[in-house]
């Protein structure tokens, strides 16, 4: 018996009063009239996050390097330390313009000087702003090294609670087809751990901005 089974036998033994679950078949998860909507929203009014809307026709480079200097990333790069304003950016996404490829790299510590992370986004749920972001890339740190996080997510793929979420991901083979990992993020990385200061990115990206495409 493993340490984890002895001390669940030991708590079975000791339970002297036991309750049945709730019911909760009356209660209906939130929607929204609008759900793309409400997840703009929370996105930038609670999650902390940015957005940037894109139209039918945009350079999607062309948003990532906006979104680099906006963040001054590309004035006083994270980690890349390279002169002139230049900015590491770090992605396997098809099209994106990247120094590194979280697939290739040689060694996943190269992540750690990464200014600008770009991933995809596979579900945005509009009840909290959370993307589910499943590991689509053979090293995930590029999800949490990233100086800045880039997710890229579809308006279609969103949808109003964790309930439809969780059922989406349920009927998916692709999310875990090769990895058997994934994550929802919503916001940067914050804490207000210690002394009450708020600190960003302590344990991953001290900034994020949702791109939502058409």
């Amino acid at each position: 018996m493993s340490s984890r089974e002895e001390i669940l036998a030991r708590l079975r033994k000791n339970t002297r009063e036991t309750y049945d679950m709730p019911d909760l078949s009356q209660l209906k998860p939130v929607t929204f009239s609008d759900p793309v909507e409400e997840f703009c929203r929370r996105t930038t009014m609670t999650a902390g996050a940015k957005l940037v809307e894109m139209k039918a026709g945009d350079d999607l480079n062309a948003v990532i390097r906006q979104i680099a200097v906006g963040d001054s990333v590309a004035d006083a790069p994270g980690q890349s330390g390279e002169a002139g304003g230049g900015f590491i950016i770090a992605s396997n996404l098809p099209g994106v313009e990247a120094q590194l490829n979280p697939d290739t790299v040689a060694d996943v510590r190269e992540l750690m000087k990464v200014d600008v992370g770009v991933i995809r986004g596979c579900i945005g749920v509009a009840e909290n702003a959370c993307v589910w972001v499943p590991q689509l890339m053979k090293e995930k740190a590029v999800c949490f090294a990233s100086q800045q996080l880039v997710i890229v997510l579809r308006r279609d793929d969103i949808v109003n609670n964790m309930h439809e979420a969780y059922d989406r991901i349920a009927s998916s083979s692709e999310y875990f087809r090769q990895y058997k990992f994934g994550t929802f993020i919503s916001g940067p990385s914050k804490t207000a751990d210690i002394e009450s200061a708020l600190v960003y990115g302590a344990q991953a990206a001290r900034g994020v901005t949702i791109v939502l495409q058409p």
